[in-house]
């Protein structure tokens, strides 16, 4: 069976899981406080505070209308900056689609 995104063993953070990221409403409309694994990502972007090297990155998605942000939280930075790698070719994806990839190749 394939590895999921959302069950891989590096997806987590001092020993809890990263994923699905907790939403907050950066912009538009009503915060409907959604949580899961709900809408589309629209955009990564780096973190401009680094504790150490590439250990988070925030997801930009659009649900209902709505922008929201949610960071991914690392303890291993290269499979941070794989993880960042992959997404960046599933803009535009919902996010039960990719929390679904197969990420087989990373363990």
């Amino acid at each position: 069976m394939a590895m999921q995104l959302r069950n891989h063993p590096l997806m987590s953070f001092r020993t809890s899981p990263n994923w699905p990221p907790a939403w907050s409403r950066i912009r538009g409309g009503v915060d409907r406080h959604p949580q899961g694994e709900i809408g589309i990502l629209r955009e990564i972007v780096w973190s401009p505070i680094q504790v150490r090297p590439l250990d988070r990155f925030f997801l930009v998605i659009e649900y209902e209308g709505t922008i929201y942000m949610g960071c991914l939280l690392f303890d291993d930075a290269a499979f941070c900056l794989a993880i960042q790698r992959l997404l960046r070719g599933h803009a535009g994806c919902t996010i039960e689609h990719i929390g679904g990839l197969d990420v087989d190749h990373t363990l």
